[in-house]
């Protein structure tokens, strides 16, 4: 069990160590590095990586923002066997669609309790 906790606690925090370096060293703005941590994501998932990867860390590799990529491209893989072109756009989003909604509740109860600033 301890080396599980071990290993996600790495690779998530390697995760991180690499959105921070896009931030202070690239000088990248937020939105550009949670997209190119999605865009990693989503390649390492279409070259088979990020499955044995998430196998290995758990939640180390699961909770990260590059999981979204990843979910993203594997919903579209498999809507795309069976449904074709049109199962690529559906799949994205029949996959994602809960993390999206709850983004989405969340960050308007927690406008509701606190009064945002902009």
């Amino acid at each position: 069990m301890l080396p599980m906790f071990f290993w996600a606690f790495v690779v998530g925090g390697v995760i991180c160590v690499i959105g921070q370096l896009l931030f202070d060293v690239a000088k990248l703005t937020p939105g550009h590095t949670l997209s190119l941590l999605v865009v990693l994501g989503a390649v390492l998932d279409g070259f088979g990586l990020y499955e044995p990867l998430a196998d290995f860390a758990g939640a180390g590799a699961t909770v990260p923002i590059t999981n979204f990529g990843n979910t993203l491209v594997h919903g579209a893989l498999q809507e795309a066997d069976q449904h074709g072109l049109i199962g690529v756009l559906t799949g994205m989003f029949e996959v994602t669609s809960s993390g999206i909604s709850a983004a989405i509740v969340f960050a308007f109860i927690g406008a509701l309790l606190f009064k945002p600033k902009g």
